[in-house]
């Protein structure tokens, strides 16, 4: 009880409020000292910078690579005239949520993001319960886009092997070793090349924008085009759904997919350089980056990719390695074009498994998860979270055995990773503008970015957004249900938030006390004198 009352002092609502009762931009305050009054220490070597931790978000997203590798989605449901409605409409939306994230990383610059921001906002009856939430669920989230990321880079390699060596069977099981060469590649890539990481992500953005004006250029230029009525006036409901609207909404979620991950950097806060300016610089620029690369090769791909029918009769699960086969006439360009795709789908993976380790191990060292000892530990050497690395790693391998009996268990981990995210924002962003309602403004504490006047109108539209993204998450492809069509992520959602609630029960209410105090009163008091 002792800790829980050191921690209130913390992180208390009133802890957001300055010390003077004015706000404070805290532009004259290092990283250490803005941990230090949120009762953190300093544990990770800052090595990121705007450019690097923009590189991790970037390829971490991967939305223009997405627009092309997973269209077809959004073609049965929605036709190209769907998609290209549907992608502003999910372009707009994310850059409310963003502005709202950005707003509370400024504030709160921890690498547990969601579950943080939520347990000091929140009321205090109930922030340690909706921050439990908040982390449970932002981890399982992470911990299924990157499964979900290294089984599509599995596949879109064996994908490009098939149209090179045509007489090739592919068995499940090849899939399952090509994700686990994914996936060790990765933890690799993040702990013995861990001091050269930021500088790998940063190279990576190079070959993420480079890659975008290559197959761009090939698609306009070589490919015979598709009429403007095809493009702009081609709806479809595969999916058999009531109204072409709902058949939109429900092929929009794989755009969302394409989205997520745009909060990569506030789970790297405590290794980024001024995390209170960059980060919010790095989540904004992110969504304008990828998201106008991705609309411009979407409409590219639909002008180029040939009749509609033909690329959804074909029976191969991507039809860009096909369009591109037949505008190049050469496997080779085709293999080099796809493997630009293929990198960056990879390296979106290794930043997927770095920010996803990084979540684990900030509500790992809240007691939030079973062995929280264990995961929450840093290697001294390195200053690296080794150990829930391994566990991302660890729990990654595992969902890939799921494909051995069933291959629309797994792809649910798509709609899993959206309805994840966007009911994370949902929470958070909730908390947000409750206290936004109820403090005064001159007494909240705000960072450098601050939405303003304009802070509860972007709010209501992102959680309106949101919460048509995540409803349809665990909408099914198609209007009849069957075994095979049936969305099993609202199943693994469902069954992962009762068990935890059921942890939390048992054991968690009486060792969860939300964000621990990791250093003394008198530094945290130090800390809040240089606030004011």
């Amino acid at each position: 009880m002792e800790g829980h009352a050191e921690r209130k002092g913390a992180y208390s609502n009133t802890a957001m409020l300055d010390m003077e009762g004015k706000s404070n931009s805290r532009n004259s305050l290092n990283d250490e000292q803005i941990l230090a009054h949120f009762g953190k220490r300093q544990q990770y070597k800052r090595n990121f910078g705007l450019v690097s931790i923009l590189g991790l978000g970037c390829t971490l997203m991967l939305t223009w690579e997405g627009s092309v590798a997973n269209l077809l989605p959004p073609l049965i449901n929605g036709g190209p005239t769907g998609a290209i409605a549907a992608y502003p409409f999910v372009m707009f939306g994310v850059l409310c949520q963003v502005l709202v994230m950005a707003e509370m990383a400024s504030m709160i610059p921890l690498s547990g993001g969601q579950y943080n921001w939520v347990a000091i906002l929140a009321p205090e009856s109930c922030a340690n319960f909706l921050s439990y939430t908040t982390g449970w669920i932002t981890v399982i989230a992470w911990q299924a886009a990157c499964a979900s990321v290294a089984w599509i880079d599995c596949t879109l390699i064996l994908g490009i092997v098939s149209l090179n060596y045509p007489e090739y069977g592919m068995h499940m099981w090849h899939a399952v070793l090509v994700f686990w060469a994914v996936i060790l590649l990765a933890v690799f890539v993040n702990t013995y090349l861990g001091r050269i990481f930021p500088s790998i992500e940063a190279m990576m953005l190079i070959l993420h924008i480079v890659g975008f004006f290559a197959i761009l250029i090939v698609l306009v230029y070589l490919a015979p085009k598709n009429s403007t009525d095809a493009v702009f006036k081609k709806f479809l409901n595969g999916g058999g759904f009531t109204s072409d609207a709902q058949s939109v909404l429900v092929g929009a979620v794989t755009l969302m997919y394409s989205f997520n991950g745009v909060d990569a950097a506030t789970h790297m806060a405590e290794e980024i350089e001024n995390a209170s300016v960059v980060i919010p610089r790095a989540m904004i620029l992110t969504v304008f980056i990828n998201g106008l690369t991705g609309f411009g090769m979407l409409i590219a791909f639909c002008f180029c990719m040939g009749p509609l029918e033909d690329v959804l009769s074909s029976q191969f699960p991507y039809p860009f390695m096909i369009t591109l086969a037949n505008i190049t006439d050469s496997m080779a360009a085709t293999t080099i074009l796809s493997a630009v795709i293929i990198v960056t789908g990879i390296s979106g993976c290794i930043g997927l498994m770095a920010s996803a380790s990084r979540m684990l191990w900030a509500f790992a060292r809240e007691d939030g998860v079973p062995l929280s000892r264990f995961v929450s530990r840093i290697e001294p050497r390195t200053a690296l979270p080794l150990y829930s690395i391994g566990v991302t790693a660890t729990i990654s391998i595992l969902l890939a055995l799921i494909p051995l009996g069933s291959t629309t268990a797994f792809y649910a981990l798509t709609g899993l990773t959206v309805g994840g995210f966007y009911s994370s924002f949902m929470i958070s962003a909730s908390v947000m503008l409750w206290r936004r309602l109820v403090t005064p403004s001159t007494s909240i504490a705000w960072g450098p970015f601050r939405l303003g006047k304009l802070g509860v109108p972007i709010t209501l539209l992102a959680l309106l957004y949101s919460f048509i993204g995540w409803f349809f998450s665990f909408w099914p492809p198609t209007a009849l249900v069957t075994v095979k069509t049936f969305n099993w992520s609202l199943v693994v959602y469902f069954g992962v938030m009762i068990l935890s609630m059921a942890y939390y029960g048992v054991s968690a209410r009486h060792t969860y006390t939300g964000p621990k105090m990791e250093i003394g009163e008198v530094v945290r008091k130090e800390s809040d004198s240089a606030r004011s």
